[in-house]
């Protein structure tokens, strides 16, 4: 079923896990603890690269500033090293300390800015020590009434902010901006969408691009537009994948609108995003909620990589020729036919051609190794946040 250039890009493919999916998580309302939840930094990577020993498919772990940060970083990366895999992009936090109420790196008050700037220097530090590329922005910054804020002053505070942090980056690291339309700021968000996001990079420099959450967008919103647009303008830094009902559900990437998950993963492939010289980085961000962790980010790995399979058998040619003749139902008919074929028996021959477990999922509920950290990890503070 797969041609070896398709095999490249499967052997190729590389998705990155957000440390704390494996920590505690819930809703504003309540936070469920579950037995094994990882204590410390180092048990959060332990578990990730159990997902990658399954699945091979999660070679590096991204952490998160300073729910992640530990006396000796350098430590973090050898005991990941150890377990087969890498720290990735390094994602700042300014939206719990009490300061940003009102903002952080758009906050009127100059002092309470310089405080969200030299976090990110922290970051910038961090990433030093760990030899992670990627630096993550997401901000909480907005407000909730009208006549509340000066918008546009924001705009202009944002960019000096960013501006300072952008003049500190290495040689070989990227700033990556990240949007989201909404929440917990309700009226305005200071960075809402792609553009917002694209105009405030394109200022700052080639090593500063945009990051896609595929749960930061409203309703009906054309996700594989943005990706395809972002690509053509060379500013698609990194992916977040999770997915979504209502609005940012953090939920199993796929588990909602799999057709989506693919168009989405078409217009990458179309436009040369699984080649790694764009420098496009995919990750999920997701929260598990009520279900368990490790299992969860096997899921969606899988799910990412069997919608990447389909994608590879798009004939292509016969899309473009079918476009080009004017064929509406012919060229839907293309992509449907690749959309529906069942490619998960040939994935399964193809990870047990690596040595990896036919179906990961299974392995890893057959395997015991819940109940061992469980046991293992009883007693001590389990990782999280509150709410």
């Amino acid at each position: 079923m797969f041609t070896t250039a398709m095999i490249d890009t499967l052997e190729a493919q590389a998705i990155e896990l957000p440390s704390w999916a494996f920590g505690n998580s819930g809703t504003r309302f309540k936070v469920f603890s579950t037995p094994g939840t990882p204590r410390t930094a180092f048990e959060k990577i332990a578990d990730a690269a159990k997902v990658h020993e399954l699945t091979g498919l999660a070679p590096k772990v991204a952490l998160h500033i300073p729910w992640d940060r530990v006396e000796d970083m350098g430590a973090l990366r050898q005991h990941a090293n150890d377990l087969g895999v890498e720290l990735g992009t390094v994602n700042s936090n300014t939206f719990q300390d009490d300061e940003y109420r009102y903002g952080s790196l758009t906050h009127v008050d100059k002092n309470i800015r310089q405080k969200a700037i030299d976090h990110h220097l922290e970051c910038l530090e961090v990433m030093n020590q760990t030899g992670s590329q990627d630096l993550k922005i997401w901000l909480a910054d907005g407000s909730n009434y009208p006549g509340q804020v000066n918008i546009r002053a924001r705009q202009d505070r944002l960019n000096e902010s960013l501006q300072e942090v952008y003049a500190h980056l290495g040689s070989e690291q990227r700033m990556v901006l990240e949007y989201k339309f909404f929440e917990p700021a309700f009226y305005h968000t200071d960075v809402p969408d792609w553009g917002t996001a694209y105009v405030q990079v394109l200022s700052l420099g080639e090593k500063a691009s945009v990051c896609l959450d595929t749960g930061h967008h409203a309703p009906g919103t054309n996700i594989e537009f943005i990706v395809a647009q972002l690509l053509r303008l060379g500013r698609l830094g990194s992916f977040d994948f999770n997915s979504r009902f209502y609005a940012d559900d953090d939920l199993i990437v796929g588990a909602a609108d799999p057709f989506q998950l693919f168009r989405i993963l078409f217009e990458v492939h179309r436009n040369g995003g699984f080649d790694p010289a764009t420098g496009v980085a995919f990750m999920l961000d997701q929260c598990h909620n009520i279900e368990d962790k490790i299992p969860g980010q096997i899921r969606s790995v899988l799910n990412v990589q069997e919608m990447t399979a389909k994608v590879l058998l798009v004939d292509s040619p016969a899309l473009d020729a079918a476009e080009v003749a004017g064929d509406v139902l012919g060229a839907n008919g293309i992509l449907m036919d690749a959309y529906n074929t069942d490619v998960r028996s040939a994935l399964a021959d193809w990870r047990e051609s690596r040595g990896l477990p036919r179906e990961p999922f299974d392995a890893y509920r057959q395997s015991g190794h819940l109940a061992h950290i469980a046991a293992e990890r009883a007693g001590g503070t389990q990782m999280g946040w509150g709410a």
